[in-house]
């Protein structure tokens, strides 16, 4: 028997309920209001909750709830108007109505126990278990990926260019040839969509991460839910609101991250700073982590782009980072990247003094040291393109080509 919440209009509840046992499912908890179901999935911990595709009945709060318990929401809509709605709160994924307990049977797509109580078999993922993709077509390019690879690009507080450096990783890689997806998993400031003038209310990586947890993403999907650039690359943008964190769950994310595996070939993701894990103080040892999908994202990357800014504070800060960062990584899966390298802030021969700085005080040895370049980096964010394409000349340019080709070795030999 399956547990359900119904958020619905009157009519709808009555004729459910009614119809509830003959089906399966109990009805845990009933109200036409969105905002006031939320607070009683904690209580009735529903399996799934069904909501119409309108006000009230659907609302951020209602949606955070049931992330945060990792409960399926199936959100019901037909019209355009409806699945707009939907979208604006990150539901990308609304079904058409009318509202039935045959949503919930075998060949709905909706992973739930059936009627008699014997599991309905998940859709076929992207990737089998053992690691294995299965044959499916790229963002960029129609041959399958055997296994495509996850890059990281992180580092500390502070500005020293994360989302501008995951931009032009992704641009240089796209410009080499690769099928590349870009991935904004920071949940403290994603800044990847208004970086490149898209829309940061698009279904992107947050959607991903809901139809992972459902056992639902595909390679269709991820076509679905990733927005296009026209530097040749997909884009998975990040959440728009920094209260959505809870949906981008460890295990949502290690179920994305093996899908765009057999989806591309590259997938750059940029994570917010914080390894931090204090949470795990409070006494509720399953709530979701806010720093769970850094962390995860870092101990899955195939490589991980460690960035400091070159100057007196942004040197210091990434030396007590990248202690940090060790501890979750292994250093031979690391690259120290510097950013922002200028005479202006540490004195003449800049790439030297940084690279002293580092090697005597936290034994890192740089492996690209990027000049700070300011006018091509505005250039790019006013027009919302990567570096390549707005500043091919760029001495900052061809460092991060030359850190593109360095990631998969098949590009190095080009």
């Amino acid at each position: 028997m399956t547990d359900v919440g119904l958020a619905l209009p009157t009519p709808d509840v009555d004729r459910l309920g009614a119809e509830a046992a003959r089906y399966g499912h109990r009805v845990v908890a009933e109200m036409p209001d969105a905002d006031a179901l939320a607070p009683r999935i904690a209580l009735t911990k529903p399996e799934v909750v069904i909501a119409a595709a309108a006000a009230p009945h659907l609302s951020a709060r209602l949606v955070t709830a049931c992330d945060a318990h990792g409960v399926r929401l199936v959100v019901v809509g037909d019209s355009p108007r409806e699945r707009r709605f939907a979208a604006a709160l990150g539901v990308v994924d609304p079904v058409p109505g009318p509202a039935a307990w045959t949503l919930l049977t075998p060949g709905s797509g909706i992973p739930l126990r059936t009627p008699d109580g014997a599991p309905e078999p998940p859709p076929v993922p992207v990737a089998s278990p053992a690691g294995v993709s299965s044959p499916v077509e790229t963002p960029s390019a129609h041959h399958p990926v055997s296994r495509g690879i996850v890059v990281a690009v992180w580092g500390p507080g502070g500005a020293p260019g994360r989302t501008s450096v995951a931009i032009a990783l992704a641009g240089e890689l796209a410009a080499l040839g690769v099928s590349v997806v870009l991935a904004d998993a920071d949940t403290h400031g994603a800044a990847v969509a208004p970086s490149l003038g898209l829309l940061d209310e698009a279904p992107g990586f947050a959607a991903a991460c809901r139809l992972a947890g459902g056992g639902a993403l595909t390679a269709s999907e991820l076509d679905r839910v990733a927005s296009s650039h026209r530097g040749g690359f997909r884009v998975l943008t990040g959440i728009g609101r920094p209260a959505r964190w809870p949906e981008l769950t460890g295990e949502r994310i290690a179920g994305v991250l093996d899908a765009v595996r057999a989806w591309a070939e590259v997938t750059v993701v940029d994570v917010a700073a914080s390894l931090e894990q204090d949470e795990e103080l409070v006494s509720d040892l399953a709530a979701p982590r806010r720093n769970a999908a850094t962390v995860e994202v870092l101990a899955r990357a195939d490589r991980v782009i460690a960035l400091g800014a070159a100057d007196p504070v942004g040197l210091a800060r990434f030396l007590r980072g990248h202690a940090e960062l060790l501890e979750h990584v292994a250093p031979e899966r690391v690259s120290v990247v510097i950013t922002k390298v200028r005479s202006g802030t540490v004195g003449l021969d800049p790439a030297g003094q940084v690279r002293s700085t580092l090697e005597r005080f936290g034994g890192v040895t740089p492996a690209h040291l990027i000049p700070w370049d300011p006018a091509a980096f505005d250039a790019a964010l006013l027009s919302g393109r990567s570096l390549p394409e707005v500043a091919p000349r760029s001495p900052a340019r061809a460092v991060i080509r030359r850190l593109a080709a360095e990631l998969v070795p098949a590009l190095a030999r080009q």
